[in-house]
């Protein structure tokens, strides 16, 4: 089983067809990708010395080159790292001495750090700049096919995103990455060759991951110039490229939501835009489907099981019935390639309405996390990942996330989640953006701390009105007890809100 196998029968079916464009231009036909593909496997090997399952880093800004790099690593029977190109070049070092790479594919913008970590990492062997001499001489290669590889053999090494502690790299297989692939189809959307995916949000992540699918089916996928989200450039690539599916985090749906190019633009070329990987909160649900309609999927997944616990389907978010607001408070369904159970501290399924953790068991879930045997151990049981999110199901079968369990507030006995008190204090009209966290406190075990940024044009809220807005809508051991105002919360390149960073703030403050 090899995933660049895709590449080649495309070549051979559709070779004419565009495979990658780079904005508004055909970048590659899959004739062409499926040549290129083959030849710069052929030099990996050769130039590398690889063996399969070497590991190969790629550290790049959104670029046609990212995609050429990830499927040649495959067709060569390697293991691809993906890293977040935004990383501190000693937090790139770390993974790729982690991962044990043996050469890391980047770009001009990043060859400067990623140059840096050659000689401390006695594993690595190359730097190869895309595009460059380097990178045309591998392409030049005589093409071989694609190397066997075994459904159980690792294909991509998704490193976690850090938020506490060291990143680990969760270990996804040929087989995770094809029951990933076959669930979209089921459970998300059905895919033509006509249509295509948006790469705006970072290939190294999410998109990267909902990109495969899309080349599966031999659909085109469009790199924005831009690397990222650019309204002007968005609304220019929706009127040039159909059936267009554009994967998300939260922050960014509402960004697009709210401006103003984006809300004049021709949509109809616009046909799914999938969010996921922080919370999206009620009132900017809203307001993304005043502005896209019924085209918003979400999905609740961690990168140990990618993309694929539960989904949100477009018909959950038409306006009708009357638990409309429920659901799209919740996290959706529970997909076709997986069980999913909410249990307690001693393993046990909990009945519908009772809040547990939330465990995970399917094809999907990652053999392990990279040369970590104990953190293996630790989240993974009899086949079941423990995620560590909070969860409960209601009785129709659809899950609400509560919050991750290091999350959870524990003030006086009694269970706090962050997001109940987040999406009350969002009821402010001056509250653009909130986060909740537990400060510690010797009589209470934590108190509860509000971190709120103001909309812009408002009065700052009192904390007189923010109580009051609290003790009208949840219970009063729940108010916060403290207010921090802020110009914006810390957040990391996903739109998932530091946490971490809150609490250090409140460790450091003199006052306290």
């Amino acid at each position: 089983m090899n995933l660049a196998d895709w590449v080649q029968r495309h070549g051979r079916r559709r070779p004419d067809s565009a495979a990658i464009a780079h904005g508004e231009d055909v970048h590659a036909t899959w004739a062409e990708l499926a040549s290129r593909t083959a030849s710069t496997a052929a030099g990996l090997n050769r130039d590398l010395h690889a063996a399969g399952g070497d590991r190969v880093a790629i550290v790049m800004r959104n670029r046609p080159e990212y995609l050429e790099a990830l499927l040649a690593i495959w067709h060569a029977g390697l293991v691809a790292v993906p890293i977040n190109s935004r990383l501190h070049r000693d937090e790139i070092g770390y993974i790729v001495q982690d991962s044990g790479a043996i050469a890391v594919i980047t770009d001009d913008d990043h060859a400067a750090d990623v140059g840096a970590v050659l000689d401390a990492v006695e594993t690595l062997r190359a730097v190869i700049v895309a595009p460059g001499e380097q990178w045309d001489d591998l392409a030049s290669a005589a093409p071989i096919g694609p190397v066997d590889r075994q459904p159980t053999d690792p294909a991509w090494l998704f490193y976690t995103s850090g938020t506490t502690g060291r990143p680990k790299g969760a270990t996804l297989t040929n087989r995770n990455l094809l029951a990933m692939t076959l669930s979209y189809y089921a459970d998300i959307d059905a895919i033509a060759p006509q249509d295509c995916i948006l790469h705006a949000a970072p290939i190294s992540h999410g998109s990267g991951l909902y990109g495969l699918p899309h080349i599966a089916r031999g659909a085109l996928s469009v790199i924005p110039r831009s690397g990222g989200v650019d309204p002007n450039e968005i609304a220019a690539l929706l009127a040039r490229w159909k059936g267009m599916t554009l994967f998300a985090a939260p922050t960014m749906v509402r960004r697009l939501a709210i401006d103003a190019t984006i809300r004049a633009a021709d949509l109809s070329n616009l046909k799914t835009m999938i969010y996921g990987g922080a919370p999206m909160y009620l009132a900017d649900l809203e307001l993304a489907l005043d502005v896209f309609g019924a085209r918003l999927t979400q999905i609740y997944g961690q990168g140990e099981t990618p993309m694929t616990i539960t989904a949100l389907a477009k018909q959950d978010h038409h306006r009708e019935g009357p638990d409309w607001r429920r659901l799209l408070q919740g996290v959706g369904f529970v997909r076709t390639d997986v069980e999913v159970r909410v249990i307690d501290e001693h393993n046990r399924e909990l009945p519908a309405n009772q809040i547990g953790e939330i465990v995970v068991r399917g094809d999907v879930v990652m053999a392990g996390y990279w040369n970590q045997p104990e953190a293996t151990l630790e989240s993974l049981h009899d086949g079941w990942l423990h995620t560590g999110d909070l969860g409960s199901f209601d009785t129709d079968g659809s899950l609400t996330l509560h919050d991750r369990s290091k999350d959870l507030i524990i003030s006086g006995g009694m269970n706090i989640y962050p997001r109940e008190v987040e999406e009350t204090l969002l009821h402010h009209p001056a509250v653009a953006a909130t986060s909740v966290v537990g400060r510690p406190d010797p009589e209470w075990g934590e108190v509860v701390v509000a971190f709120v940024v103001v909309a812009p044009n408002s009065r700052p809220p009192t904390s007189a009105e923010l109580d009051e807005l609290c003790l009208d809508h949840i219970a009063r051991y729940k108010r916060p007890k403290e207010y921090h105002f802020l110009d914006v919360l810390p957040t990391n390149d996903y739109g998932k809100v530091l946490k971490r960073e809150l609490r250090d703030r409140l460790a450091h403050d003199p006052l306290n």
